[in-house]
């Protein structure tokens, strides 16, 4: 199972037993758009080859605030 954790500089990943960071200059330069409008879907879809998505995506703006 990997555990994303959001804040307003980027996203604490654990994926694998592994922890890591993705910084939000990354996470927008990966998928071209600006990090507030990225969606946990999107940063899921980053980590994990095949992810289990379910429930509606949310927009990083939404989660942080």
């Amino acid at each position: 199972m990997t555990v994303l954790s959001f804040d307003e500089q980027g996203v604490d990943v654990v994926y694998e037993g592994t922890e890591f960071r993705l910084e939000k200059a990354l996470i927008e330069d990966a998928l071209q758009k600006s990090y507030p409008n990225v969606t946990d879907h999107e940063v899921l879809q980053m980590v994990e080859p095949e992810p289990a998505l379910s429930g509606e995506p949310q927009r990083i703006a939404e989660i942080v605030n």
